[in-house]
């Protein structure tokens, strides 16, 4: 496992999302694999006092599963695959 990598390693965080995530105190790959992504996302609305696109949970989601696991499956490193998944929930916001 590279212990090396930075948050902006990660598919698809970019300036955005670390901009996000710094709001919410975290500030490497080590603390985002710690964090559940629901819980980010609700918090990032309260500190920001917006409600942000439903999108940031599941780009929560995809870089939460990247910083747990360095191998994840290619397909999973996009956000749209943790779109889907949501949406196939009827018991989370979609």
């Amino acid at each position: 496992m590279n212990n090396n990598r930075q948050l902006n390693d990660l598919a698809g965080v970019g300036p955005a999302t670390i901009s996000d995530l710094r709001i919410l105190g975290i500030h490497s790959v080590a603390e985002l694999s710690h964090q559940d992504g629901k819980e980010l996302y609700d918090m990032l609305c309260q500190r920001t006092g917006k409600q942000h696109d439903i999108c940031c949970l599941d780009v929560f989601h995809c870089a939460i599963a990247q910083a747990r696991d360095p191998r994840l499956p290619i397909e999973q490193r996009n956000w749209w695959y943790w779109s889907r998944l949501r949406k196939r929930q009827p018991s989370v916001v979609n």
